[in-house]
Order: C-alpha cells, then sequence, then structure tokens
C-alpha cells in the first residue's frame, strides 16, 4: 500500500489525546499572544491546542477538532483558532488538500454550552462580534483556494452542520447524525444558513430548521448535506483517500479557478455577461503554464507535472 494510503489512518494512530480542555487553562496575557502561541500549537501539533494539524508530504492537511471531553463543541477561542489555522493552510502552497475530521465520539455538537452561558449575557453589540467571528470562519471555510473535505462520524449539531456545508466535499459513515437544534434553543441557524441552504436546497432548510429534528446519515445523503456515506469510520477513511487520489490528479490552479468558477456562476442567469465571463476563465487558463503542462502531458501521454510533485 503507498504511503498516502496509510495517512488518516496513521495520523489517527500517532495523535495523543487532549490531557487538558481549553478552560482548564491558564490563558495568555494578551489576545495576540493567544492567537500566536495558540496557532503555533496547531501547526506543531501540540495536543494542549483544541485543533491537530497532520500535515502530509503528499500535499494533505487534516485538522482536527480536539475537544471530545465536549464533543468538539467550539467556542470563541476554538473558532478563532480554525479560522487562523485555514488560512494559514491556503497560504501554504504545499497544502493541496484539508480534511477536516475530529476526535472522539462527535464530529462536533455545535457551539461549548459555557460559550452559550457567556453569550447570554452579552449585549447586542457584543453578541454581534461574536456571531461575525464565527461567520468569517465559515466563509474562510467556504473560500478556501484548495479543496476541503469533511470526514464526519457521530453527531454533528447546530454550527458542526454549518462546518460540513462549508466543505466542498462532505463524507459521512453511517453512525453520523444531524441536527440543525438551534430551534430547540429559541434561536435561528443564522451565519451557517447560507451555506446549508446551498446544500440543502430551500424546501429541506424549511423543515430542519423549523422542526430541529435529529436525522441520520442516510437522510442526510438524500437531501445533498453529505455526498457519500460508509459503512464504518474504516471504509471511511478509505473513501476519503480514493477522493484524495482524484483530487491530487487534478491541476491545483485549475482546482482553485474551478472554485470561483462556481462561486461566480450560481444563481446567475445565462446572458451574454455570463458567457462572457466563463469565456475568459477557460481562455486564462489554457494559457497558463498549468494548463499548457497539463494539455501538453495529454498529447505526449505522459504524467503532468503536479502529480510528481504530489509525491505519486
Amino acid at each position: 500500500m503507498r504511503e498516502k494510503k496509510r495517512s488518516l489512518d496513521a495520523a489517527k494512530k500517532t495523535r495523543a489525546p487532549a490531557k487538558k480542555s481549553r478552560n482548564d487553562m491558564a490563558p495568555p496575557s494578551s489576545d495576540k499572544a493567544r492567537n500566536e502561541s495558540t496557532l503555533n500549537n496547531v501547526i506543531n501539533g501540540n495536543d494542549v491546542s483544541a485543533l491537530l494539524l497532520d500535515k502530509h508530504p503528499e500535499g494533505i492537511a487534516v485538522l482536527t477538532m480536539n475537544r471530545p471531553e465536549v464533543h468538539n463543541a467550539f467556542d470563541e477561542a476554538m473558532i478563532a483558532d480554525m479560522t487562523d489555522a485555514l488560512r494559514e493552510l491556503d497560504a501554504d502552497r504545499n497544502v493541496r488538500v484539508v480534511v477536516l475530521s475530529a476526535n472522539g465520539k462527535s464530529f462536533s455538537a455545535g457551539a461549548d454550552l459555557n460559550w452559550m452561558r457567556r453569550m447570554a449575557a452579552y449585549s447586542e453589540e457584543e453578541n454581534l462580534r461574536d456571531a461575525m467571528a464565527l461567520a468569517t470562519l465559515m466563509r474562510t471555510l467556504n473560500s478556501l483556494s484548495k479543496p476541503t473535505i469533511a470526514s464526519i462520524h457521530g453527531a454533528a449539531y447546530g454550527g458542526g452542520v454549518g462546518l460540513v456545508a462549508c466543505c466542498d466535499i462532505a463524507l459521512a459513515s453511517r453512525n453520523a447524525t444531524f441536527s440543525l437544534s438551534e430551534g430547540r434553543l429559541g434561536l435561528i441557524p443564522a451565519v451557517i444558513g447560507p451555506y446549508v441552504i446551498a446544500a440543502t436546497g430551500e424546501r429541506m432548510a424549511k423543515r430542519y430548521f423549523l422542526t430541529a429534528e435529529r436525522f441520520d446519515a442516510e437522510e442526510a445523503y438524500g437531501i445533498g448535506l453529505v455526498q457519500e456515506l460508509a459503512d464504518d469510520e474504516q471504509a471511511l477513511d478509505k473513501l476519503i483517500d480514493k477522493i484524495i487520489d482524484s483530487l491530487l490528479a487534478c491541476g491545483p490552479q485549475a482546482q482553485s479557478e474551478t472554485k470561483q468558477l462556481i462561486a461566480a456562476v450560481v444563481g446567475r442567469p445565462i446572458d451574454d455577461a455570463l458567457m462572457q465571463d466563463t469565456a475568459n476563465r477557460i481562455a486564462r487558463i489554457r494559457v497558463s503554464e498549468e494548463g499548457r503542462e497539463g494539455i501538453n502531458a495529454f498529447l505526449d501521454k505522459r504524467t503532468p507535472a503536479w502529480i510528481k510533485r504530489s509525491g505519486k
């Protein structure tokens, strides 16, 4: 078996379990110090962080939520850390694919209860700043320039469903369960709403936003929230490896441009302006270094350079 084929399994086996929750740790002396020290912990795979990052030479980055004791519920610190980590990965030219996964029994239970208690005492202005931080995380994940994969097992509730919807490819084990649970708390799935609606469509969003029902992986597949199911977590890892193989076979610039294309054309009328826009995009990519390399490799019946760089 090739080295990349064991990458996700190896990452899970070598991760140390979290010894402390973020709430048990003394805070750094300033916000700047917290951001810098926590991001260093994330990038170095240090287990004191609520996030773990495993980078592999093939260009795979596995970003793992690491608060199993609270079902990977997130608070303002974890939101900031994840946003910083995603921006770092987006800027890293050696990273081709980002996999979002989770330690423990759940993918993510959404908002941390202690965070919710604090938010209840906030003013509307403070709540607005807090909500904008979560909205920034969702937009950062949704607009990442490289392909993203959500690896889902166990519970994905509230904001956890938002993370799923923001990833390009969402794959789940059959034991996964989902809920847009905000309504049960007298809240609304506001900042995650646009991404969930884009994934499931308006009609199904109305049902699950309004009822806050739990639904299983089969239903999540049926409504388009996830794109494929695996029988168990071992099968899920194999499925993710298969998708990664396909992603690494494609040109990285083409993938970035494709994501921009999709965002640019969704919902637009097919008129002269859209025709011109799409023609400009393909003309530009055809004369790019990567475009010419891909066409020449195909005509010469050889492997394109980006696959060699990916370690295949």
